[in-house]
């Protein structure tokens, strides 16, 4: 019996003896361990574990939003060492297992953090963010050409997550252009997109320049028409830790998200100088005021002049319009805790999130500013960049993997077309494992979900394919049986004939072990791998992204 179906039959066994407590009516007083506070040393070294590997899901104040609360009241009762298995094995319910990450020692030196009460930190002015504003490429100086020779709209944008870096690659050549350094833990890229309504500078086609953002909070602004090494054109830090970003319709502003503080910054988005700050702390849908209310996701409204900002702990979509920064116009759309990651619907009107905790996918209508529906889904839908498509009986549809649960949940998106079908549930897919990225291709005949949040090696290194007319899953794809690897988020290059998927080095973080791999998305086999890369993540194709290809 291996040791994580141990701890799976101990706790079976630790449920039946509750049970059992509970029929006698004999009460078993749990014991607290006493607590052996860390050192100065150990305490930053916990705290900077911490933020790189937990804060995300649980809070910088250890509150819970995607995951638990953590707060010393509550994992204290769990004790030591019931704190290191979790750890050290994950769960079934999402999280990762983090022993092929942090030593023994590692590990029990974060248990013992998560008893401590969490530090605060500071807060973040404008004034601040100004002083750490750095232009390395004056804009008059900007190229009025691609100065490499290479077709940039195929480029993918790849995340080094533990790098601190984002690599570019020539889709058309498999090449890596360049490495890019950026901000601790970029969580996603970005760039100037094609508007229905707006139109962009003549100097600044869609897809030119891409805006990352750091898990440190540091914003950075890309220009793929640059010669490889001069690429990094501008940078600013808006926060301590940061999500996302977006970029105007009219390429005028860029705005990033905070975690902490819980806030969004619009900059200029030609000299990235910080403009307006604005916090997010407010009261939540259920009448609770909230601290750290962070922004989850940002995206920039395709046929409005308008952002929507997914303010996490709130349960509120924030729809904010750019056209006058001194008088901002705010609404306010109250749905469901905790939101996430989202997507638009094919036609750019309607905007689909996940809820987290609630189980729901949240749909807003950017014509209105409203909610338009709820969705009931399986266990904490996580849709990533998102997946629509056509079914045969539905119409148009929208998809999502589950952090929770083994399951591909698809919903009709068309209230036009298709009224009957639409924010209903078409069907469900039953896969292996958790899953957080779902991707298509309109010139696809499938639908690729990975499993990377299930703790089972095979599973975690599996992706699965779907057929659109069948609704079956035709292909399991075994990415890598590299110890301590995990194949996550896939991305199809400009003409769909390419499925492009990571391998992350979760074992050996921070070297370059990481690689892509390259499947045919048509006979779905293997083409090639790009190694040399750094816990490769998101990876954003170009023309796709520019031009809402899903």
């Amino acid at each position: 019996m291996s040791v994580k179906h141990k701890m799976k039959y101990g706790a079976v066994l630790l449920a039946t003896c509750m049970g059992l407590a509970a029929v006698t009516g004999v009460a078993y007083a749990k014991k607290v361990e006493p607590l052996v506070p860390l050192n100065e040393a150990d305490f930053e070294k916990a705290k900077s574990m911490y933020f790189q590997r937990c804060a995300g899901c649980h809070g910088v104040l250890r509150k819970g939003a995607t995951g638990k609360s953590l707060e010393p009241v509550k994992t204290r009762k769990k004790g030591q060492k019931r704190l290191e298995r979790i750890i050290t094995l994950g769960t079934e319910g999402g999280m990762n297992n983090f022993d092929d990450i942090f030593s023994k020692e590692e590990i029990k030196m974060l248990a013992t953090y998560i008893q401590m009460e969490p530090p605060v930190p500071p807060e973040m002015p404008l004034s601040l963010m100004k002083k750490r504003h750095k232009v390395y490429v004056d804009p008059k100086d900007y190229p009025t050409k691609p100065l490499h020779g290479r077709n940039w709209e195929n480029f993918f944008v790849v995340i080094e997550r533990d790098a601190g870096k984002i690599a570019i690659i020539d889709g058309d050549k498999h090449e890596i252009v360049d490495h890019i350094d950026t901000g601790y833990a970029v969580h996603v890229v970005k760039a100037a997109e094609h508007h229905k309504k707006q139109h962009l500078p003549k100097n600044q086609p869609a897809g030119r320049f891409w805006y990352t953002q750091g898990r440190d909070g540091k914003m950075t602004k890309i220009d793929l028409w640059q010669k490889p090494g001069k690429m990094l054109v501008a940078e600013t830090q808006m926060a301590y830790d940061a999500r996302d970003v977006a970029v105007s319709g009219d390429g005028k502003y860029v705005i990033g998200g905070g975690y902490w503080p819980p806030h969004f910054v619009i900059l200029d988005a030609v000299t990235m100088e910080p403009l307006k700050v604005v916090s997010t702390r407010g009261v939540d849908v259920d009448g609770n005021y909230v601290n750290e209310a962070r922004v989850a996701a940002i995206y920039t409204t395709p046929n409005e002049p308008t952002f929507w900002v997914a303010v996490k702990e709130l349960g509120q979509m924030w729809q904010v319009n750019y056209t006058d920064l001194e008088n901002l116009d705010v609404k306010q759309v109250n749905s469901a805790k905790f939101l996430h990651d989202g997507f638009f619907d094919p036609t750019g009107r309607y905007f689909q999130i996940a809820a987290n905790a609630s189980n729901k996918m949240v749909v807003v209508d950017s014509k209105t500013g409203k909610l338009e529906a709820m969705i009931d889904t399986d266990k904490k839908p996580h849709p990533g960049p998102g997946a629509n498509w056509n079914d045969p009986k539905c119409g148009p549809v929208g998809g999502t993997t589950h952090l929770g649960v083994g399951k591909v949940t698809v919903w009709g998106n068309d209230p036009k077309g298709h009224k009957d079908q639409a924010w209903k549930i078409c069907y469900e897919v039953e896969t292996d494992g958790p899953g957080v990225f779902i991707r298509t291709h309109p010139t696809s005949k499938y639908v690729w979900a990975d499993q990377t949040k299930h703790p089972e090696p095979e599973i975690q290194q599996s992706i699965k394919v779907i057929d659109k007319k069948t609704r079956e899953v035709v292909k399991t794809i075994r990415v890598t049986k590299e110890e301590g690897k995990a194949a996550v988020h896939m991305e199809f290059n400009k003409d769909g004939t390419e499925v492009w998927v990571s391998v992350w080095n979760r074992k050996d973080a921070g070297n370059p072990t990481g690689e892509i791999v390259i499947y045919d998305a048509k006979t779905l086999k293997e083409k090639k791998r790009i190694k040399g890369l750094t816990t490769p993540t998101g990876k954003f194709n170009v023309y796709n992204r520019v031009n809402h290809v899903t």
